[in-house]
């Protein structure tokens, strides 16, 4: 064994074992408890980064736990492999989006390797290959047959940089997901899953899943389930087809303050009136082609000729095209409530129209609307004729009861989320399996058309798809032409979990195998992905399962959010207005907390600790870090300064602190070992003394301590109690058979605990304390409920906060007990004699606090 820790010759003896050995090849085995965790999959960007990092060395940790636990364990890998980051870096290099991905990907497979993570290698595959791909082709045809697919013109969201449409869950505040680009609205024809059809059950599910509440309760939100009724307002002096016009509302107990409807610029009776009115079509072009409902978009609408008749009142309603609602929401029209709503109230003040409160404030009074709506719960009803002083809670069902009796209103549930639309107008991606003929037909290719195999030779000069410019791609036989857009990437993402139960059968997209791997057990990822990535594959799965596919009903049965990597951010304005960002690396920080470049001396601008992005240039490279101190102390670093869910700060005097630490581990044991050899490892607690005794119940305090953490993600208080233990052998010189004994007791408890966290060093230090089985092989330590029992124990007995003396009692002694000795021993009548106790603390284990 070497004195000095070199973390070079450690990686590669564990890392060579692991491989020699293949330690994390699996089987089915249906005799063995089989536990499924999964990082999301990463995409071959070229270089690892930290946030990385953080995902894979979280789910190592617990991977390695779970093998110790007797486990059957998965852990693979795979790449995200088509999508418009690889087409633009393509154009930029001038190579083919294949190339650049197949290069990329060798590059990080090496990086991972690295860090000794134990994947399953022999699974692992990336999704532009033809026989994953292939199997989405096949399964879009089937959808297409249970009539769960459609394409249609739309309204759709179009992002003017990646020249592509986005779903509405990819844009984020009106800007695109990825390109951050302003959103435009197009008409085109694209294709939709119908996801709006398992609405339902996607919220209702959600309730069974071990997940972030914060995560739920996004989706949630997202799928925004409402209650409320279908009500009819006829409009009179219009063809007899477009003359009943139905709106959904939430709040029926705001009907009679109805003073407008406003309906979509794609509504019918919109579409009837362009045919002879250039003004509404003129209007249309100008303002409908924002998205309804984004944040600054101005709200606009125009007045049409026809007006609408309140179902109760019968008084004349007008009726405004708008740009802000939506024609998939409800039918396309709402009614609007001036007094009581922010958007209704605003527009009624461009336009000029009346505002009626129709529910009265917390005290029964009529709210000023003067200035803006009342928008709060409120007490009762007014200005609402019959329906006057009903309660607002109780208003809702009696109205509803009343429209359903005399004016054939339906109750009903509506929903906010939309239908997914999956077309993408760009090349590097899966081809969609569709046809069109010479007379309008659209039909899916038949089995044996597939796999539609996607060019890979094509170096691109622009981000537009060349597919649609290739005519021995997209032609065919008896003038059929091919569809030329592909699917959206996260058609790709929202299956690979169950295909890694099975990626080598050739002949089915998922086997026989997916009923023993499924559900995955632990999921890992950014809460980033709430609603675009985890909203799909819980979609998609639950096609796969109504397909026969799969078994259960939700794919990943807990989920954790890691938290982000943040770093130090430093800037100059430039003269046109921009911010040149500085690395860390560049810069010093003085004492008295200002910053300068080290090249040239001159003032930078501190912009605060903000989450690693190369746009802010404050990253810290992985592979240089590995380099410097070694896989295990970066491992080590990233799960011990943050809880796995909260944002971890970069730090290099942390990373020190860790390399510092496995120093010290490698040095004790070192010490141990030359001073003792490989001693008897027996420990006879009959012969052990108090501080034996002490030192042992420490131990298993630590063995149940880090079980519970680990189990639970909480890796930084996990090594803190490892640390701790190890903290206390430094202190610990006992040089007898037994006092030898405890202490290899209390190493090696702390290498089996550090080993799925530091698997590395670990491995290396337990072949050296003599073991012939390797570490990744060995069980989790299992506690000794004995060592932890305590014979007796001390308390201080303080009163009014002050120490007064201190007892020793049996460790088990009952609380009422302990009450009565503390007040009867001598010292404490001293103090206590006819004074009137208020209260008695009692900290178990520790103190006892009579307070006057």
């Amino acid at each position: 064994m070497n004195r000095y820790y070199n973390h070079i010759d450690v990686e590669r003896n564990a890392q060579q074992f692991w491989k020699n050995n293949r330690c994390f090849k699996v089987f089915e085995d249906m005799t063995i408890e089989k536990y499924y965790c999964l990082s999301m999959f990463p995409y071959p960007s070229g270089n690892l980064h930290m946030g990385h990092v953080r995902n894979y060395s979280i789910g190592d940790a617990i991977t390695r736990f779970n093998i110790m636990q007797g486990k059957n364990v998965l852990q693979p890998i795979g790449w995200d492999a088509f999508g418009m980051p690889a087409e633009n870096a393509a154009i930029k290099q001038g190579i083919s989006p294949n190339d650049w991905t197949k290069k990329n990907i060798d590059y990080m497979r090496i990086q991972l390797n690295s860090l000794g993570f134990a994947y399953d290698w022999d699974r692992e595959f990336s999704t532009c290959e033809v026989n994953y791909y292939y199997w989405e082709q096949w399964f879009f045809t089937k959808l297409i047959k249970k009539d769960l697919v459609y394409k249609k013109d739309s309204i759709v969201n179009w992002d003017p940089v990646d020249n592509t449409v986005l779903s509405n869950e990819q844009v984020i505040d009106g800007y695109g997901w990825r390109s951050g680009a302003k959103i435009e609205s197009r008409k085109i024809s694209i294709w939709f899953l119908k996801i709006t059809n398992y609405a339902e059950e996607l919220l209702k599910d959600l309730d069974n899943l071990d997940w972030p509440e914060r995560v739920k309760t996004m989706q949630r939100n997202w799928i925004g389930k409402s209650s409320g009724v279908d009500i009819d307002f006829y409009v009179s002096e219009i063809p007899d087809a477009l003359s009943k016009l139905t709106i959904f509302t939430t709040r029926p107990d705001t009907l009679m303050g109805v003073s407008y409807l406003a309906i979509s610029s794609e509504h019918p009776i919109a579409n009837f009136l362009y045919k002879n009115n250039p003004k509404l079509i003129k209007f249309f072009k100008k303002y409908c082609n924002s998205l309804c409902g984004e944040a600054d978009i101005e709200n606009l609408g125009i007045n049409i000729v026809y007006k609408a008749n309140h179902p109760i009142t019968k008084e004349k309603l007008p009726i405004y095209i708008t740009n802000f609602v939506l024609m998939e929401y409800g039918h396309g029209a709402i009614m609007c409530v001036p007094a009581h709503d922010k958007r209704d109230w605003d527009f009624a003040n461009k336009y000029s129209l009346s505002k009626i409160p129709v529910i009265a404030d917390i005290n029964g009074n009529i709210p000023n609307i003067y200035n803006g709506p009342y928008t709060k719960q409120g007490s009762i009803l007014i200005n609402s004729g019959e329906f006057n002083f009903l309660k607002t809670y109780e208003a809702f069902d009696i109205i509803i009861k009343k429209l359903e009796k005399k004016y054939n209103s339906i109750k009903r549930v509506n929903y906010r989320i939309r239908d997914w639309g999956i077309s993408r107008q760009r090349y590097w991606g899966t081809p969609i399996p569709i046809k069109y003929g010479k007379n309008g037909e659209i039909i899916a290719l038949n089995i044996d058309e597939l796999p539609v195999c996607l060019p890979t030779n094509i170096k691109l000069k622009t981000n537009k798809s060349p597919l649609n410019t290739i005519p021995s791609f997209y032609n065919l036989r008896n003038l059929w032409t091919r569809e030329t857009d592909t699917f959206d990437t996260f058609i790709e993402s929202s299956w690979y979990y169950a295909r890694f139960c099975c990626h080598d059968n050739n002949d089915l997209m998922l086997d026989e195998r997916v009923k023993y791997w499924l559900p995955v057990d632990i999921y890992i990822g950014g809460i980033e992905h709430a609603i675009l990535h985890l909203l799909y594959a819980r979609f998609f799965h639950k096609l796969l399962r109504d397909f026969g596919l799969v078994h259960c009903d939700e794919p990943f049965k807990r989920l954790l959010t890691q938290g982000m990597v943040v770093a130090n951010t430093y800037y100059r304005k430039m003269n046109d207005g921009s911010n040149q960002w500085f690395n860390h690396i560049d810069v010093k920080v003085k004492s008295d907390g200002s910053a300068y470049l080290i090249s040239d001396g001159k003032p930078v601008i501190m912009g605060g600790i903000q989450k690693m992005s190369k746009s802010k240039n404050n990253g810290v490279d992985p592979q240089s870090m590995i380099n410097q101190f070694g896989a295990d102390t970066v491992r080590l670093f990233i799960l011990f300064a943050a809880p796995s869910d909260q944002s971890l700060e970069w730090s290099y005097a942390g990373i020190e602190g860790a390399y510092r630490f496995l120093n010290r581990l490698w040095k004790f044991t070192y010490d141990h070992i030359a001073l003792f050899g490989i001693i008897n490892k027996n420990i006879n607690v009959s012969l052990l003394n108090d501080r034996q005794r002490a030192i042992r119940r420490i131990t298993h305090i630590t063995i149940k301590k880090t079980t519970y953490d680990i189990n639970s993600a909480n890796f930084n208080t996990a090594i803190a109690a490892v640390m701790k233990l190890n903290n206390t052998l430094l202190r610990f010189n006992d040089n007898s058979i037994q006092g030898l004994a405890v202490i290899i007791e209390a190493l090696e408890v702390s290498l089996l605990i550090l080993s799925p966290i530091v698997p590395h060093i670990t491995h290396v230090l337990w072949n050296e304390l003599g073991h012939k089985e390797a570490i990744i092989n060995a069980r989790w330590p299992k506690i000794d409920d004995q060592a932890l029992f305590i014979e007796e124990m001390t308390l201080v007995i303080q009163i009014n906060g002050k120490l007064r003396t201190k007892i020793k009692i049996p460790a088990d002694t009952d609380l009422d007990i302990i009450k009565k000795i503390a007040l009867s021993d001598y010292k404490i009548q001293i103090y206590i004699k006819c004074k009137f106790i208020t209260k008695i603390f009692i900290v178990p284990g520790k103190l006892i606090n009579i307070v006057f």
